[in-house]
């Protein structure tokens, strides 16, 4: 078979075109021509090669049963010259081939071709040279790629650490945004808190991509030179990391750290996909370079600058929002653990997990693992791994506070009773309330002969004010007014079968405290020009007043909306009870990790330990309470929480006034109101003290001084404030709004100074009064009344101790030295001495 198409077939498309025309003249003058059928073995592994085959249509490709060398599976297309090598250096088949089409080939015997090469030795020297050059090609690639490997070896990211563990929200979100990222080649800009390892999320966009195979480095941006030649390389010079790269994947670690000289040459990388190299000085600037590197970009925040030039954003979510994945968190860490220590694998208490997915882990992940390494380690090949064991460090809110419901299993078991507090309130309140007030229209109208009177003015005020430090608003839980309140909206829902109207959340939280202050200042008005203390049928008035209004609005709203908004001795309650040592409140992690119905909040039937209720009544949340306020210690919510996340905690008194209290105009409004009830208390003996000489039975007199002195204390205490900002003009103070909570230690004490007198002197006279009302003589009774000067230490003993605390208060909320709120301070002092003046003198 000779002709001048074979021959130039052979030199065109073939490695024997190196060869001269008289040789492959040659050549085809022995070729065979020959048809294979598909899958066919055209040679086979280990045996003497028997001729030299041309691809001519067709397709082949080879096996091998050298799994080590993958090279030598391969394809191959028309033009392919096979044997050859064999045929020339006498060696065997390495591999064999197979037909996957059927092909044509041109076939020169074994015999014959070794005839050839004796006739022309050409064809051995030049197949020697060519061998020759590509040994010289193979060798310098190898010396690239050597190069290539050290140059890039202290950044390599050999693998994936792990996948995204959990189930959440977050984890399938998180899962689809790696899976979009890995399937382009757009940059990716993944940020979040520290510990998300986020580097090991782009391991996963890199090592899930089409590009899996080529490398990827990991650089911190803050050991990069200034100058970029580490990473761009220089001009004439060393090649940068980009260039070793070529279709590799570059991680930028921590961009938030990049020397500010190499952020716009980055932009440009991320913008363009070019780089200029670094030149020499006083060389001219090279021309930009194409890149192909994909660049992942790893940081703790958006970059504004490069924002714009990133195909996609990545936020990994903390794990404080995914506390429902911390389980299968801790189940993954805990079996990697095992396994690398041969060690038997231990479980994980309920307690344990809870008390986990409490805490809010500002270390994320790798704080989660390190303390699930050292449970195991402290566990000591123990088979489960109790809440003692898991001992992270309390989140801010969460210090120095002890859970009284698990340190008194009992006092869980009242709180989730019938007992507290339905039974009492409807089984005695209720009706106590009712011949309480009867009593006060109908019997004796003085407080030495109405035993109600005494009760209302003797006990219940100072024991009440004296409750507040420990027991917050616990009145509430347990107040008659809306108890009545709740009766009249089941009577009205039964008659008149309706829905309740919604809140109107955003009008009363504007309105309604300033609501509660107004009807605060008409209640101390009338106390004192109408001489309630001693009047029984206008006490009686008083409780009704405050009654009606739980009655109207619980029949028009649905819940305890007057409660929480417009009550005023609920708004003093709520005041006070923010000092309280004790607080209610749930765990957030458990919350936001196991609870999917919010009972605590919404209602609903029994759910595991979780009893039926009706929901909060004051529509407060437990895990979103930020202090005592909006809390009456009711416990629906831990009646019907399921989780055991409620929590009645001991704490330091007070302490939200210096944390996460946020301050409110009215309250500070209603503060200072009740400062000036102290003093109009105290009317005859502010009188006497100032030497004045008025004649308080002129109403109208009467009327404009109480108003000049209940405004007077909150005047002089922003008086007080003023001279604070005067004098401290290198140090901005507090604002007043904030500053004005530190007097509420002073205003409480204050006003149970003032009821001591009526508790420890008339309290102790209720036998022979409760004869009196009844018209019977109890002259004979046993009584038991303070000494005066008991009465005298006990109320100065109590305002010296709130000054201090007030002082004290005022140093935790301003955070300043003493010298800076000195007139703060000179002021609370001023207030409790002028206290001393008319109360204890």
């Amino acid at each position: 078979m000779t002709s001048p198409e074979t021959v130039i077939w052979l030199q065109e498309r073939t490695t024997l075109g190196i060869l001269s025309p008289e040789v492959l003249n040659a050549i085809a003058q022995v070729i065979e021509e020959q048809v294979v059928p598909a899958e066919t073995d055209l040679v086979s592994e280990g045996n003497s090669p028997e001729a030299l085959y041309i691809l001519v249509e067709g397709q082949l490709e080879s096996n091998s049963t050298n799994q080590s060398n993958p090279a030598l599976a391969c394809g191959f297309l028309p033009g392919a010259v096979i044997e050859l090598k064999e045929l020339l250096l006498e060696e065997l088949t390495p591999f064999t081939i197979t037909t996957v089409t059927e092909c044509h080939l041109w076939v020169v015997p074994a015999d014959k071709f070794r005839k050839l090469v004796t006739q022309y030795p050409e064809i051995a020297q030049a197949f020697s040279r060519q061998l020759a050059q590509e040994l010289a090609q193979a060798t310098s690639a190898l010396g690239y790629e050597q190069e290539r490997s050290v140059a890039l070896r202290p950044y390599l990211v050999t693998k994936a650490q792990r996948g995204i563990v959990g189930t959440s929200r977050y984890a399938v979100r998180l899962r689809e945004q790696i899976r979009e990222a890995a399937a382009d080649r757009k940059s990716v800009d993944i940020f979040g808190e520290p510990g998300l390892e986020k580097d090991n999320i782009a391991a996963l966009i890199h090592f899930g991509s089409p590009k899996r195979r080529e490398p990827i480095i990991k650089v911190n941006c803050g050991i990069l030179q200034t100058s970029g030649a580490d990473l761009f390389g220089r001009a004439g010079g060393k090649p940068g990391l980009l260039e070793w790269l070529g279709e590799g994947t570059l991680v930028l670690n921590n961009i938030q750290e990049l020397p500010e000289e190499l952020l716009p040459p980055v932009t440009q990388l991320l913008k363009t996909g070019t780089y200029t190299p670094v030149a020499r000085s006083g060389e001219p600037a090279p021309e930009p370079r194409p890149s192909k590197a994909r660049i992942l970009i790893v940081s703790e925040k958006t970059q504004p600058t490069i924002e714009r030039c990133i195909g996609h954003i990545i936020k990994v979510p903390p794990l404080r929002v995914r506390k429902a994945d911390i389980q299968a968190q801790v189940e993954y860490y805990t079996s990697l653990y095992i396994r690398s220590r041969g060690v038997p694998k231990p479980h994980i208490t309920p307690e344990a997990l809870r008390r986990l997915q409490s805490y809010d882990f500002p270390g994320n992940l790798k704080e989660l693992k390190n303390l699930v390494e050292r449970a195991i380690v402290q566990a000591e090949g123990a088979n489960e791994l109790t809440e003692e064991i898991f001992w992270p460090a309390e989140a801010k809110k969460k210090r120095f506070r002890v859970n009284l419901l698990n340190a008194y299993p009992n006092l869980r078991r009242f709180l989730r009773s019938p007992w507290w507090p339905d039974r009492i309130n409807y089984g005695f309140t209720a009706t106590a309330f009712a011949i309480i007030v009867a009593v006060l229209f109908i019997g004796p109208q003085t407080r030495d002969r109405n035993f109600v009177l005494n009760l209302f003015w003797a006990w219940w005020w100072p024991f009440f004010l004296f409750l507040f430090p420990f027991l917050g608003r616990i009145w509430c839980s347990v107040c008659p007014f809306m108890i009545y309140g709740e009766i009249t909206q089941k009577l009205s829902l039964w008659l008149w079968p309706r829905k309740l109207k919604r809140w109107p959340r955003e009008q009363a939280e504007k309105w309604g405290g300033w609501f509660m202050f107004g009807l605060f200042t008409l209640i101390f008005l009338w106390e004192e020009l109408w001489h309630l203390e001693n009047t029984a049928y206008l006490s009686a008035c008083l409780l009704l007043l405050i009654t009606a209004g739980a009655m109207i609005f619980s029949a028009l709203f649905e819940r305890r909306f007057w409660c929480r908004y417009l009550c005023p001795i609920g708004g003093m309650n709520g005041l006070f009870a923010k000092l309280s040592m004790t607080e209610l409140r749930a765990q957030q992690g458990i919350c936001s990790a196991s609870c999917t119905t919010y009972q605590c909040y919404k209602g609903g039937p029994q759910k595991g330990e979780g009893l039926e209720t009706n929901g909060c009544p004051l529509y407060s949340h437990p895990a979103q309470l930020e202090d005592n306020r909006d809390c009456v210690l009711c416990m629906t919510c831990l009646k019907a929480c399921p989780h055991r996340s409620v929590e009645f905690n001991l704490r330091p008194p007070g302490i939200e006034l210096w944390t996460t209290h946020v301050p409110r105009t009215y309250e500070v409004a209603l503060l200072f109101l009740l400062l000036g009830g102290i003093y109009l208390h105290r009317l005859p003996e502010l009188q006497s003290w100032l030497g004045l000489q008025l004649d308080l039975t002129q109403f109208w007199l009467h009327f404009g001084l109480s108003l000049l002195v209940l405004i007077i204390p909150a005047i002089f205490t922003f008086g007080a404030y003023g001279l604070l900002q005067v004098f401290n003009v290198n140090r901005k103070p507090r604002k007043f709004v904030e500053l004005a909570y530190s007097y509420l230690p002073l205003v409480l004490g204050g006003n149970l100074a003032h009821y001591l007198r009526l508790g420890l002197g008339e309290g102790g006279r209720i036998l022979p009064v409760t004869f009196a009302t009844l018209g019977l003589s109890g002259e004979q009774l046993p009584i038991l009344v303070a000494h005066p000067a008991v009465i005298a230490f006990l109320q100065g003993t109590t305002i010296i101790f709130s000054v201090l605390m007030t002082m004290l208060l005022t140093q935790k909320i301003a955070r300043q030295p003493v010298k800076s709120l000195l007139w703060q301070h000179l002021a609370a002092i001023a207030l409790g001495a002028s206290m001393w003046a008319i109360i204890v003198f």
